[in-house]
């Protein structure tokens, strides 16, 4: 770049069907490319704007409150209300809306500076199929056992090896990762399935999510997941949960960008 940026942090809302995750791709729409093509649009289709993200979700993965840093021209007058606002109306009518946005200094990094990453995953646990939340649940008709899933979930609390539960095309250098928080609880016929981490593996939640549905229907004793980890063998972990029950909910930084 050849002129002076600002650089301003947003949180986005998304839902994910029918798009192909966060980062652009060949064969598809991203939330990237709807984000970036809108900002263009922001600086009158004078200037590329590239975002940097807090975490790539899948295609089909929504997002309550992810979080990306984009860098426009200071000589652009912004402020954090235009930013918002003519982001949400240049990314009509996609599923996408900037819900916050805040100026951040120039190092300040979406995804190096975040310091924990929040992922809620829904089991809709009924008979019926869903009507309102077809797009946003994995529809599971055996009643699960919500107490056995929660005891082992917290088996797989602190710092592991996750190999057992990371995709076998996951790039990241190291398997090791430190959970902070793993709960699972239900409400009405909805069954949340809450876990917190500094970062995850790719498909780690999903894979974990989909080890527990399996001992919380029986196939599995509760101590299994435990052995599973241990085991460092995906071959050995439970299902894929699909991934439209998956929201990335929330980021968190040492200060709030958005205050």
């Amino acid at each position: 770049m050849n002129f002076t940026i600002q650089r301003w942090a947003v949180k986005i809302e998304y839902d994910g069907t029918g798009l192909v995750g966060w980062q652009r791709q060949d064969n598809g729409l991203s939330v990237q490319q709807i984000l970036e093509e809108a900002a263009c649009k922001l600086c009158n289709g004078q200037f590329k704007i590239a975002s940097i993200t807090a975490g790539r979700t899948d295609a089909g993965v929504h997002a309550l409150g992810q979080v990306a840093h984009l860098d426009f021209p200071a000589h652009i007058p912004l402020t954090a209300k235009k930013i918002r606002d003519g982001l949400n109306y240049y990314m009509k009518p996609h599923a996408v809306t900037i819900l916050q946005s805040g100026l951040v200094d120039a190092e300040w990094n979406a995804r190096f500076s975040a310091i924990k990453r929040k992922y809620i995953y829904v089991i809709l646990n009924r008979q019926s199929r869903p009507a309102l939340d077809i797009n946003h649940v994995w529809h599971v008709r055996k009643k699960l056992n919500v107490d056995a899933m929660n005891e082992a979930a917290q088996t797989l609390l602190g710092s592991h090896d996750f190999t057992s539960f990371r995709a076998t095309a996951c790039q990241a250098k190291s398997p090791i990762r430190i959970l902070d928080k793993f709960n699972v609880y239900q409400i009405d016929d909805k069954i949340y399935f809450e876990t917190q981490a500094r970062s995850f593996l790719h498909h780690q939640v999903r894979n974990m999510v989909g080890t527990l549905k399996m001992i919380g229907d029986g196939y599995w004793p509760i101590k299994q997941a435990y052995a599973i980890l241990q085991g460092r063998d995906r071959k050995l972990a439970g299902i894929k949960a699909p991934a439209t029950g998956l929201f990335l909910k929330e980021i968190t930084y040492p200060d709030d960008p958005f205050q």
